[in-house]
C-alpha cells in the first residue's frame, strides 16, 4: 500500500462547494495544525488576531471566530486578552479539535462551538456578537461575498471586525464592490485594508511563499 498523501494548501485552494469543505477538513482535522500551520509557517491567523486585538478595549462582549477550524485564532485572541470567544465552522471534526484548545488555566478557549454552513442563514440572533474575526475562511477562495450579509446581521452595532481575504480572491470575487455597497448603505464603516503575507519568510511552501491577504478591518453600524 502506498504512503498516504499529506494534504496541503493546494487542496484547500481547490475547494468549490460546502461539500468539498466537509470532505477535506473531515480528513485533515487531526493533523491540520502540524501538516499545514506549523509545516509551512502559515501566519494569516496571527495577523488577523493582531488586527482585532488592536480594538480589544472597545470589545465588550463575545467575539465570533468565523471558520474557526482547529482554534488557532481563538488561542491568539485569548492570549491577547479577549476571553469570551465562540467559534463557528462547517466541519465538526475541526470543531472537535478546537474544543481541545485550552487556556493556561486549563479551561476551554471557546465558550461555544457551532457547526454551520456559512452559505446559509445562520441560526444566530441579530446583534449577538461584539466582534467578528475570520482568518482562513475567505483566504482559500471557496467562499465569496455572500456570507457577509449574515455576518453583519449577527454583529452588534459597533462590533469590531477583522476578516482575512486572499488578495487575488478579494479582486476576483467582488469584495471591492460589495464592501463599497455596504459602506454606502450604512452597514459598515469604511474598511481599512491591511496587506499581509500568508506565510512567514521561513515557509517551506515555495510555490505559495508570496501569497498575500488583506485583513479587512471595519466596524458594523
Amino acid at each position: 500500500m502506498g504512503k498516504k498523501r499529506t494534504l496541503n494548501v493546494d487542496d484547500a485552494y481547490a475547494l468549490a462547494t460546502p461539500a468539498d469543505s466537509l470532505q477535506l477538513y473531515g480528513k485533515w482535522a487531526e493533523s491540520y495544525d502540524q501538516d499545514f500551520a506549523d509545516a509551512v509557517s502559515y501566519v494569516v491567523y496571527w495577523h488577523a488576531s493582531e488586527a482585532l486585538l488592536r480594538y480589544r478595549s472597545e470589545i465588550d462582549g463575545v467575539v465570533l471566530d468565523v471558520g474557526c477550524g482547529t482554534g488557532l485564532v481563538g488561542v491568539c485572541l485569548q492570549e491577547g486578552g479577549i476571553d469570551s470567544i465562540d467559534g463557528i465552522d462547517i466541519s465538526q471534526p475541526m470543531l472537535d479539535e478546537a474544543a481541545k484548545k485550552e487556556t493556561s488555566f486549563g479551561r476551554p478557549v471557546y465558550r461555544k462551538l457551532i457547526a454551520a454552513d456559512l452559505t446559509k442563514q445562520l441560526q444566530i440572533p441579530d446583534n449577538e456578537y461584539a466582534g467578528l474575526i475570520s482568518a482562513g475562511t475567505f483566504t482559500h477562495g471557496h467562499l465569496g461575498v455572500g456570507p457577509l450579509d449574515e455576518l453583519w446581521r449577527i454583529a452588534a452595532p459597533g462590533a469590531c471586525c477583522a476578516i482575512g481575504v486572499r488578495t487575488t480572491h478579494f479582486e476576483q470575487a467582488g469584495f471591492v464592490e460589495k464592501l463599497s455597497i455596504d459602506v454606502a448603505h450604512g452597514k459598515i464603516t469604511q474598511p481599512e485594508l491591511l496587506e499581509v503575507n500568508m506565510y512567514s519568510a521561513e515557509t517551506s511552501n515555495t510555490e505559495h511563499a508570496n501569497d498575500k491577504a488583506f485583513i479587512v478591518v471595519c466596524k458594523v453600524k
